[in-house]
């Protein structure tokens, strides 16, 4: 049997990582197997031959999306002409929904079979596309414990493959304090804002002001999840550490994070925190027209009830924030928290979810 051709894509830093791990299930299973799309450094370190960077691809709303149609033009025209110069056995999409859609329905008019990972979040906004859905994907890889059912009564396949978070290494409380060099009784403000360029230039500002304020309130040392502190404007006005987002949550006593997968890291991590969500205006009112989901939160959503106080688009202030945050400190409404986030762990599924993924993949090229 010829081994198999994959096409690959992922259009964010949290999809290079997810893809990355399941093109390295799928090469450990299959000898020969050739990996080829779009994506960053971790999937090329993990074999795929790149034919297109997704580092222009970066956005977030649609405003925001509107501002990148250039680059997403050029990709579209990339990931073409790779399906049409060569057959693939698979077309495997991660995330990033509004362009892997039409990526899919470009793999399917060339007789492509897709997989998409980490399904569009129709549950929240959105419904009325199932249908575009059913069209353009075979199966769906889905990663929260309440997206198969709904799903699944849409008429698309999916299958439940747990959350790829559970599979990142966590380092201990210990071990990230003992690296960032804190020592025993100070207390620790963790700060998240993001990793594409519109979530940080609208998030960081507010960020910014709340750890100033706090720093000052209470005597919070700083530490900021960012690998580079250049692309956070001002940051010289703290004093403050930067480290890995997994160092970060494991080290800190309480933190302020933006919406996203961040926030179940720092549920496994065990620390107390509040999520902030702030996007373009024009897409906001989009999204308030359109949302049906009572929270922002994926910590919320995971266990069904408010535990994680949420600060959403004008809410997202400095004083609002540093207020929020400093409530945690020492308090009940800590403790809470972690008794919540015990929880958390048992609805994402059991670990292994990039080589579910790799095995519904290699099903579907059989």
């Amino acid at each position: 049997m010829t081994a198999p051709a994959i096409f690959v894509s992922a259009g964010e830093p949290s999809g290079d990582r997810h893809a990355a791990a399941v093109a390295q299930s799928l090469a450990t299973a299959v000898r020969g197997i050739t990996l080829a799309g779009v994506g960053g450094p971790a999937m090329a370190a993990a074999g795929v031959r790149l034919i297109h960077d997704l580092a222009p691809l970066q956005t977030m709303g649609v405003v925001e999306a509107a501002w990148a149609v250039p680059a997403h033009l050029r990709a579209y025209t990339a990931v073409g002409r790779a399906l049409r110069h060569r057959r693939y056995d698979l077309a495997l999409l991660v995330d990033y929904p509004g362009f892997h859609h039409q990526v899919a329905l470009l793999a399917h008019r060339q007789g492509i079979p897709v997989l998409h990972y980490v399904a569009p979040q129709l549950w929240a906004w959105g419904g009325w596309r199932a249908r575009g859905v059913r069209r353009a994907v075979d199966r769906l890889a889905v990663i929260l414990p309440f997206e198969e059912a709904f799903f699944h009564q849409r008429g698309i396949a999916c299958t439940f493959v747990g959350h790829p978070v559970l599979d990142a290494p966590r380092p201990t409380r210990a071990a990230a304090r003992a690296a960032l060099g804190i020592p025993n009784g100070t207390g620790v403000l963790g700060v998240f804002p993001g990793s594409r360029p519109a979530e940080r230039h609208l998030l960081w500002p507010a960020f910014r002001n709340a750890a100033a304020a706090l720093q000052r309130a209470h005597g919070l040392r700083i530490c900021i999840a960012a690998a580079d502190p250049r692309t956070l404007p001002n940051h010289e006005s703290l004093v403050a550490d930067f480290a890995p987002a997994a160092t970060v949550a494991a080290a800190a006593d309480v933190a302020i994070a933006k919406s996203g997968t961040t926030t179940l890291e720092l549920a496994l991590a065990g620390t107390p925190h509040v999520v902030a969500y702030r996007t373009h205006p024009l897409t906001f009112v989009v999204a308030r027209r359109a949302v049906r989901v009572p929270w922002i939160g994926l910590v919320n959503l995971v266990l069904g009830r408010p535990v994680v106080p949420e600060a959403v688009q004008g809410a997202v202030t400095g004083p609002n924030l540093a207020h929020m945050a400093g409530a945690l400190l020492g308090s009940d409404a800590a403790e809470r928290q972690r008794a919540a986030f015990d929880e958390v762990a048992g609805r994402l599924g059991p670990p292994g979810a990039a080589r579910r993924v790799a095995d519904l993949a290699l099903e579907m090229v059989a």
